[in-house]
């Protein structure tokens, strides 16, 4: 048996050891717990931890390269840092100039046009070092990749990137390097130059074309110089960024909508007619007249103004530019439509008054020979130069071909019938108007210059004497046909008025002329006696008779009664109204166109018959007035008799009486057919 106080020690110390074991486990029990909170907490890190190895260990790959391919690349990469960072630099102070570029230039031309230098300055510097900088990045790109020093899909972006750099840059659209900034202040400044131009072109103010005389000063106001200097600068920047063509278009399209305005003014509508318009010349002949006027002051005035304007703007472009730009607006302008109607001229057909209109249209053209080489003489004006030199030969070969015609005209009109009113001939009207004004101090050495050119084409010689020498023979080729057809009439009393009318006609229209003095006095005697010749012929042939029916005779002596001497006097006076009543309807139908010889010829009718009528009425007017029929046989009173004497050969407006005679010849057939159309006695 153990001792009592021996064992309580040894049960003490068991219930010890076992409250030390459950402290224990309990212990472990919340340190397991605690130990899996943990662990379930540390798995969602785990598979971040996991998701960011490879970018890690992509991050750590150059560490574990060789320290001589590190070395390598930190100097690469030094390399390409430089030419990099110094394109980003000017790309930021691109970004900088936006402002003041989209502003408007108006406001400070001078300021802009140096911030637009400056632009370009930076433009240029980017496209040059652009590429070095991208040679640099992708040199860095290939030592990388060939040494397995950072991430392919990394790496493969960047490639992507540097070649689209490239691309850019081969193709030289080193524009995009601004975003379009460029583009966007050179069309500011297209819009300014357009401002300027439009801001000081007026049209030039004129009240019609009659005064065309009195502006002959008067030129349009050019541009403030001012203004042209600011184009200038406005054409030097688009130049430099090659949009000199924009400016250029803008300045013709602005200049030549300018000239057209002022030409408005002239009422030039007239230019348009078409060929098909054309009746006759002579229906256009106060345009042509018109036309002449027009293209001097458009010349002189209008064009001469835009020749120096261009010179003065385009001066620093070169010599080709300013007279390109002249030409276009030239042609846009309008000046071409001068040359075509010119043209339009020479087409029409052939007609005796067409010879004048032609030497009119030489004359302008010839009097501005000088102004039209010093203004279209370049290259740039080939196509105004091509229908000039046209239209010269088209009016030279027509006036020549016209005029040398003229006489084999004249000699295939002497076989067609005469006027049958006995008027003046249009031909011969024509044809001594003509005569008069080729040898006159106007159109004698237009014509001269004309055939001598004419005549040089074809390697023959001209002199002066042949041009009057011709003219001559023309007036003696007319005098044969007035002898022709003055022997043509049926009636020989309508023949002696035709002949009256027609040498008088020479002998008034050519004397005190050219073509007069060379004719000489003899022959203005020969003309003046034959008109008088036929007019007393006529008279004594025709009126002259009349007073023969109111004989007297049978009438004093007559011892027969009163009754018979009425018998007597009505049977005469009836014979003198059938004969008056005859002659008067017949000659009421023909014509005296001249006033003084037609007033002096009735006046010698009238002379001839009513003095006579006048003292048989009064002797014998009784005998009848009291008759139930008087009115048949007093049918006239003295006043009426000699109202319609005097009224005699009136010109009947509307009346014509036109030629007609079979074709002659194919050669001459339009001025035939003209001829025949206009040669009649118009009265």
């Amino acid at each position: 048996m153990a001792e009592p106080g021996r064992s309580d020690v040894n049960g003490n110390d068991m219930i010890g050891n076992l409250i030390a074991a459950r402290k224990s486990l309990k212990l472990s029990l919340e340190k397991s717990k605690a130990l899996g909170f943990a662990l379930e907490k540390a798995g969602p890190r785990l598979d971040k931890i996991n998701q960011r190895l490879p970018p890690l260990e992509a991050a750590v790959r150059p560490i574990r390269a060789d320290k001589e391919a590190l070395i390598a690349a930190g100097d690469h990469i030094n390399r390409a840092i430089g030419p990099a960072a110094a394109v980003l630099k000017v790309f930021d102070a691109v970004h900088g100039l936006e402002k003041s570029l989209l502003s408007d230039p108006r406001n400070n031309l001078p300021g802009y046009l140096s911030v637009l230098k400056r632009l370009e300055e930076a433009l240029r510097f980017m496209g040059d070092n652009c590429g070095l900088a991208i040679q640099w990045l992708e040199d860095i790109l290939d030592f990388l990749d060939d040494n397995v020093m950072a991430d392919e899909q990394h790496l493969l972006n960047l490639k992507k990137s540097l070649k689209g750099l490239s691309e850019l840059q081969s193709d030289g659209e080193k524009a995009r390097l601004d975003g379009g900034l460029l583009d966007a202040a050179l069309d500011k400044l297209e819009g300014e130059f357009r401002r300027l131009l439009t801001e000081h072109s007026v049209p030039l103010p004129m009240s019609s074309s009659s005064d065309l005389g009195e502006q002959a000063v008067i030129s349009p106001s050019l541009l403030p110089v001012s203004a042209i200097h600011k184009l200038q600068a406005i054409l030097g920047r688009l130049r430099t960024n090659n949009r000199l063509e924009k400016g250029i278009s803008i300045y013709v399209e602005v200049r030549s909508s300018n000239v057209r305005a002022s030409l408005k003014a002239l009422d030039l509508d007239y230019l348009e007619i078409s060929l098909a318009e054309f009746n006759d010349v002579q229906s256009i002949e106060g345009y042509i007249a018109h036309w002449g006027k027009h293209l001097e002051f458009a010349v002189k005035h209008l064009f001469e103004a835009e020749y120096k304007l261009c010179n003065d703007v385009f001066e620093r472009m070169g010599l080709d530019v300013c007279m390109g730009c002249f030409s276009k607006i030239a042609a846009q302008a309008g000046f071409l439509a001068f040359l075509q109607f010119g043209k339009t001229v020479t087409e029409s057909k052939k007609d005796p008054i067409k010879l004048l209109k032609l030497l009119d249209i030489f004359a302008s053209l010839n009097k501005l020979r000088l102004d039209f080489n010093r203004l279209f003489g370049g290259a740039a004006c080939m196509e105004i130069q091509n229908l000039t030199r046209d239209l010269i030969k088209r009016v030279i070969d027509g006036a020549a071909e016209i005029f040398w015609e003229l006489l084999v005209q004249v000699e295939l009109q002497r076989q067609i019938p005469p006027p049958p009113d006995g008027n003046i001939p249009i031909l011969v009207s024509i044809i001594t108007d003509h005569c008069n004004k080729l040898l006159g101090d106007d159109y004698k050495p237009i014509l001269n210059q004309v055939l001598l050119i004419h005549r040089s084409w074809k390697r023959e010689k001209f002199q002066e004497r042949i041009l009057v020498s011709e003219v001559l023979n023309i007036v003696k080729a007319i005098e044969l046909n007035l002898e022709t057809w003055t022997k043509a009439y049926e009636d020989p009393i309508l023949s002696n008025i035709f002949a009256m009318n027609n040498h008088y006609h020479l002998f008034k229209h050519l004397k005190g002329t050219k073509v007069g003095d060379l004719l000489g006095d003899s022959w203005f005697r020969e003309h003046e006696q034959y008109k008088d010749y036929y007019a007393t012929i006529f008279l004594r042939d025709s009126w002259g008779k009349l007073p023969g029916h109111l004989s007297r005779e049978g009438l004093i002596l007559f011892s027969g009664g009163r009754a018979t001497a009425r018998d007597l006097v009505k049977k005469r006076l009836k014979n003198f109204n059938e004969a008056f009543d005859e002659m008067y309807k017949r000659q009421s139908c023909w014509v005296v166109p001249d006033r003084a010889l037609r007033e002096k010829i009735c006046q010698q009718i009238v002379q001839a018959v009513v003095p006579v009528y006048r003292s048989y009425m009064q002797n014998y007017g009784p005998l009848v007035e009291q008759d139930v029929s008087s009115s048949k046989y007093a049918k006239y009173s003295v006043q009426t008799l000699e109202q319609m004497l005097s009224s005699l050969f009136l010109p009947k407006p509307g009346r014509y009486a036109s030629f007609k005679g079979r074709q002659l010849s194919d050669k001459f057939e339009n001025g035939i057919s003209d001829l025949r159309r206009t040669t009649s006695a118009v009265v």
